[in-house]
């Protein structure tokens, strides 16, 4: 049978896209009580599969979750969906991997008056391409990151090793960066004023050579950054964990955040000012090198060639 759209994993059973729906009474949706995941591929082959399904099952235990499912079991479900996937999607460009597990359903809609009740998680892996048009125009000219009056959750509430989608700060957050500048996005303080991430990437700046890192208090300890570490230690650039403020990065030589989807990007501008010369800097382009020679594409190139390839569709 000819595959017309694409497969999602839900509860065990791997089904239509257009099948695949929440229960309104969800926990996800009615607490917010959700941990997920983001994989890339390479050349449609999940990226470091294995440490996000790592960090998921440690979110799962911390969270007090308990699925059905083994970590093996929905590591090779994923491969699965990828490889079904993939072949809708055209062969240049590449996937975005999805995992999220809610606390399950509610019996009853009772919300958290309904606590007591035993709830089996709700365990979902769905794809979607890559919109590599959201970012390659920003290779050129970089980001520009707001920080907001909006605090990161502080790591009292819940520990930050846990990605997780109860969002809302985040989304307050890059609400009011973009009152600044509508193409911004929000990089968070913390309740003492250090420089912590945005709502969807690990933030670094370089001091005359060294990549600074905020220290992993009040910051998750991303997949990618773990990349950038390996890149810098095998390129021989300096590495640290700090605390650091707003007048660090104004004062930084260059900038630049690191997530799954686009790897690593240069921030150009904090608060209106220019970070530097106020253009991507020689950091961040080693280090893109080396991260497209790892995965042996060029991932510039990729990023531009596809938003091309949206924009004359």
């Amino acid at each position: 049978m000819t595959m017309t759209e694409p497969l999602v994993y839900l509860t065990g059973k791997l089904v239509p896209a257009s099948q695949a729906h929440l229960a309104i009474f969800d926990a996800g949706i009615v607490l917010g009580a959700t941990v997920t995941e983001m994989t890339r591929t390479f050349r449609q082959q999940p990226y470091r599969l294995d440490d996000h399904m790592d960090r998921l099952f440690r979110s799962l235990k911390y969270t007090r979750m308990d699925v059905s499912v083994s970590k093996a079991e929905l590591a090779a479900v994923s491969r699965e969906l990828v490889a079904n996937n993939a072949k809708l999607i055209d062969p240049a460009d590449e996937l975005g991997l999805i995992h999220f597990v809610t606390a399950g359903e509610f019996p009853v809609y009772a919300g958290s008056a309904g606590r007591a009740a035993r709830l089996t998680p709700t365990v979902c892996a769905h794809t979607f391409p890559m919109p590599f048009e959201l970012w390659a125009s920003k290779l050129d000219t970089g980001s520009h990151l707001v920080t907001p009056s909006i605090r990161h959750v502080p790591p009292q509430c819940y520990d930050p090793k846990m990605k997780y989608r109860s969002r809302m700060h985040y989304y307050l957050a890059d609400k009011e960066a973009q009152l600044v500048d509508p193409d911004a996005s929000a990089l968070l303080l913390d309740l003492a004023g250090n420089v912590t991430e945005t709502g969807g990437a690990n933030f670094l700046i370089v001091e005359r050579g060294t990549i600074v890192s905020p220290t992993l208090t009040n910051t998750l300890p991303g997949i990618s950054r773990a990349t950038v570490i390996e890149l810098a230690a095998k390129l021989g650039i300096p590495f640290v964990e700090k605390d650091i403020q707003v007048h660090s990065v104004m004062n930084a030589d260059e900038a630049f955040t690191t997530t799954t989807p686009y790897c690593i990007m240069p921030v150009t501008k904090i608060n209106g000012v220019p970070i530097g010369d106020g253009k991507p800097g020689p950091i961040w382009r080693r280090l893109m090198a080396a991260w497209s020679e790892l995965v042996g594409i060029d991932i510039e190139r990729q990023m531009r060639d596809s938003a091309k390839r949206r924009t004359m569709a």
